[in-house]
């Protein structure tokens, strides 16, 4: 029988503690019941006593019962030398209403005498007189045991007392954390061994990632009997990260063989991943493993030959099983089968000889400065061109930008007035921006969007800009990258020139073109 193991999402308390990351309450919400949808097991929810933001998230997440998963609403044991039943922290943790709760406990003796400053005595008695008194109200009782691994190789018999004052008093799991992250996989895998072998309670792990090793200490630590595992999605968390759910779920599922529950909609990881980030406002990690956009990319001409004859060769997974999909990248590096690859998207490269003029025209190309690698869009409207199955949805005619500065105080107005036929009418507008291409930006939509409104759920969600050749110096090309996105996907479009102006708006008026192509097409197959 496979071993079942328990997945505890923490992204809304550890993950929230990453640098750049600023969930609202409206943005814990939406995450939590994501995360409910995806099946996993627990939603940390956070400290309900930290602040204001914290406490209306759990009245609100009180209205807003999940599904299956249940909330943990976190905290620390009873302070020294007080009560437990006069302890505010405790009190907000019974408050909160969560079925179970998560409490962190010293057992390292280090932070307790550096730290706590009080004695080992006492601190057992913290942590035994906290969990009994939760037990007493009903709730069930993760005990997070904060740097364990330090605290057992320091004080192996400490910590391993800790843990017994928490077992003893009704703790129904042990979480082992690698607070710090500094400990290797073999030293987690000793430990847990060890502690699974003198506990009857379930032990879990939960690691930081600042030694790089988060997902494998993770993974080792299930080998070694853990059957709780704990991590952010995308690995956020303080300083490094935490453990990314993203990669250790499917290595558990995938590579293990391992069950959990949401282990059954692996299909929805990549759509989870990308998700998380959109709320918390943060680009996607294009290399991140399993969920990344290039997870499944293949540049080189060897590889993408490979592929297109037998997957398995140059995956280690396939991309749909994690709900991600396989690219095959075109560069000066591809060859003729990568573009055999793209075919299967395109339609258009089943031949020979369009293989060859498209493949020609593409190292023409980069050899001039472009870059379709990140730019899907582009290349689409490239290849349509090439062999002729494009059209032209508008005609642009004319820009001019202009840039006024006034006087010292450093108020720029930037204005841009266009000109472009749709059909026979001459569209002549003006747009102010913040910017240049700002300005362009607006002016198109402007001139468009009566004639294409599908255009007024597009946004550039990047602009990212490059000096080609450094050594011509201010009259150099630039290569410009456009990333846009509307409800359903996301896309790139490139422009090169020696004029950051005109390099921009090349990469503008692709980015429109290829949205207008996609609505054509989807309209089609309805």
């Amino acid at each position: 029988m496979k071993k079942r193991l328990y997945v505890l999402d923490t992204t809304l308390r550890d993950g929230s503690q990453a640098e750049g990351v600023s969930f609202s309450v409206s943005d814990r919400l939406v995450i939590a019941a994501k995360l409910d949808e995806f099946g996993v097991d627990y939603v940390e929810a956070g400290f309900p006593l930290s602040n204001p933001k914290e406490a209306e998230f759990f009245d609100e997440l009180k209205k807003r019962k999940l599904k299956k998963a249940k909330p943990v609403a976190f905290g620390m044991t009873r302070r020294k030398d007080i009560s437990v039943k006069k302890d505010p922290g405790v009190a907000s943790l019974i408050a909160a209403g969560t079925p179970a709760v998560a409490i962190v406990a010293k057992t390292w003796d280090l932070h307790v005498r550096a730290v706590l400053r009080t004695s080992l005595r006492e601190s057992l008695r913290m942590i035994e007189d906290t969990v009994a008194h939760l037990k007493s109200k009903g709730v069930e009782v993760l005990l997070d045991a904060e740097h364990f691994f330090d605290g057992y190789r320091e004080n192996k018999e400490f910590a391993l007392k800790a843990l017994k004052a928490a077992a003893s008093a009704g703790a129904d799991a042990l979480i082992l954390c690698d607070t710090n992250g500094g400990c290797l996989p073999s030293d987690i895998a000793t430990a847990v061994k060890h502690v699974v072998g003198q506990f009857d309670c379930p032990v879990g792990i939960h690691t930081h990632n600042d030694g790089g090793v988060a997902v494998a200490g993770t993974l080792t630590a299930v080998d070694a009997g853990a059957t709780h595992v704990q991590g952010t999605v995308n690995g956020f968390g303080e300083r490094c990260g935490n453990a990314d759910l993203t990669a250790v779920i499917p290595n558990l599922v995938l590579k293990k063989g391992l069950t959990c529950r949401c282990g059954r909609n692996l299909t929805k990881l990549t759509e989870l991943s990308r998700f998380v980030y959109e709320v918390a406002n943060i680009s996607p990690q294009s290399h991140q493993p399993y969920v990344g956009e290039s997870a499944f990319a293949h540049k080189s001409g060897l590889h993408a030959d490979a592929v297109a004859k037998k997957t398995t060769t140059c995956e280690h997974v396939s991309p749909d099983l994690v709900g991600n999909q396989r690219r095959f990248l075109v560069s000066e590096l591809a060859g003729s089968s990568a573009l055999l690859a793209k075919g299967e998207r395109y339609k258009l490269l089943k031949d020979k000889d369009a293989r060859r003029k498209v493949l020609r025209k593409l190292k023409e190309l980069e050899r001039d400065g472009y870059y379709f690698e990140a730019a899907e869009g582009s290349f689409e409207l490239l290849v349509r061109k090439l062999l002729g199955s494009y059209r032209r949805f508008f005609e642009p005619l004319e820009y001019r930008v202009v840039v006024n500065r006034k006087g010292d105080d450093h108020e720029t107005v930037t204005e841009a007035t266009l000109r472009v036929r749709v059909g026979d009418v001459v569209q002549h507008v003006v747009s102010e921006g913040d910017g240049p291409v700002n300005a362009l930006d607006g002016a198109l939509r402007k001139a468009l969007e009566p004639f294409f409104p599908e255009l007024q759920n597009v946004r550039l969600i990047d602009y990212k800009v490059r000096v080609i050749d450094a050594v011509a110096g201010t009259a150099a090309k630039v290569r410009v990258i456009v990333q846009s996105k509307d409800h359903q996907s996301t896309w790139g479009t490139v422009g090169v020139s020696e004029n950051i102006i005109d390099a921009s708006w090349e990469a503008i008026l692709d980015s429109v073109e290829y949205k207008l192509l996609k609505e054509r097409e989807e309209n089609t197959r309805k």
